[in-house]
């Protein structure tokens, strides 16, 4: 027996009707219409239906982070949640070649029609960019203020108070701030990972002053490694750690760091194979993100060559720019560089082990 009181049918359910009849080219007010310009348009809207979906999963993923803490089973509907999220990105950079089918001259025949719009003005991927953590004052000049001015005032409104609010990244970073194993009795993940650190560059040096072979090399080689030491000592010292972020070298707070590090090291433990997971999609994330602006970028290229934007902006150079700066969890990219082989690795105490291992005494 059916659960619903009422039979369902298929136009009504998905509001056909009105969805199918919201294509309206805007070409034929000055002439014929712009046979293209259907296609822009649906490829648009589709790209809002998307960015809805993936603002309810984050929307969902946000409220769990907001939690005081998280359990292994939100832990995991995060990690699934992410993951569906990036396959929806997948199809939406699949769907630039949809649009790439259109030539420039086709899209001249209608693009000067729909000044000032622009995809500046989708409400919806700002408050994708605001929820991950992308806020204005982390965005390019143009963005900090001529975006703002482009939009409805209740529009613009509703982004200001967004920008008030935690974003994701907010959240991600005091969940890894109070990873517990950080320090678990007597052990402190730091001093353990500092120790190893030290004898690893230790064996670097001697390797490379085995191998120089003149004293020019020498010098060149020893300055490499000292720069990777001082990279590796900045995340031990709050006070230099604090500086690079100042800098904007790095978002993350220092505790994060260091617990996305021992997760990221250790990601084989099985407490930190959920973690690991979640850190793997916040960064594969942004970077399907950099794709899509990337590609956005060739493609307004292709289409426009330098023309300006019908939205103001100065069109490829603004989109090419976004694409590397308008990132916000390439932390966990960075984090590469303080990463070591497995061999050098050492190996955690035995109380920790089985605290990671979900094992008691």
């Amino acid at each position: 027996m059916p659960k619903n009181q009422e039979p369902v049918y298929y136009g009504d359910y998905l509001k056909l009707d009105r969805l199918l009849d919201a294509q309206h080219p805007h070409s034929p007010k000055y002439g014929d219409e712009a046979h293209e310009e259907m296609l822009f348009i649906i490829v648009h809207q589709v790209y809002e239906l998307w960015f809805k979906q993936v603002l309810h999963e984050l929307r969902s993923i946000y409220r769990l982070f907001q939690q005081p803490s998280l359990g292994d089973s939100d832990l995991y509907t995060v990690s699934h949640r992410l993951r569906r999220v990036l396959t929806i990105q997948d199809l939406m950079n699949d769907q630039v070649a949809v649009l790439e089918t259109m030539t420039p001259q086709e899209f001249l025949a209608f693009r000067d029609y729909l000044v000032p719009a622009s995809g500046f003005q989708s409400i919806q991927f700002k408050e994708l960019e605001i929820m991950l953590g992308l806020t204005r004052a982390r965005r390019i000049a143009f963005d900090q203020q001529s975006f703002y001015n482009r939009l409805h005032d209740d529009d613009r409104n509703y982004l200001e108070q967004l920008e008030q609010q935690p974003s994701l990244f907010d959240c991600v970073d005091a969940w890894l701030a109070r990873m517990p194993f950080l320090e678990f009795g007597e052990f402190k993940f730091w001093q353990h990972y500092q120790a190893a650190v030290n004898a690893a560059l230790d064996r670097d040096e001697q390797i490379i002053r085995d191998n120089s072979v003149d004293a020019e090399q020498l010098a060149q080689e020893l300055q490499g490694l000292q720069a990777n030491r001082d990279n590796f000592s900045a995340i031990f010292d709050a006070e230099r750690y604090a500086e690079l972020q100042q800098q904007g070298a790095v978002r993350l707070s220092q505790r994060a760091m260091l617990s996305a590090l021992f997760i990221t090291q250790y990601r084989e433990e099985p407490v930190f194979q959920l973690a690991f997971q979640t850190i793997t999609a916040l960064a594969e994330m942004d970077e399907k993100l950099t794709i899509w602006r990337y590609k956005h970028a060739m493609m307004v290229q292709r289409m426009l060559g330098t023309k300006i934007g019908t939205g103001g902006s100065s069109g490829h150079d603004y989109l090419r720019r976004t694409t590397e700066q308008n990132r916000v969890f390439k932390d966990f990219f960075a984090m590469a560089t303080y990463l070591l082989p497995k061999a050098a690795l050492p190996q955690l105490p035995d109380s920790v082990k089985r605290a990671l291992g979900f094992q008691r005494d």
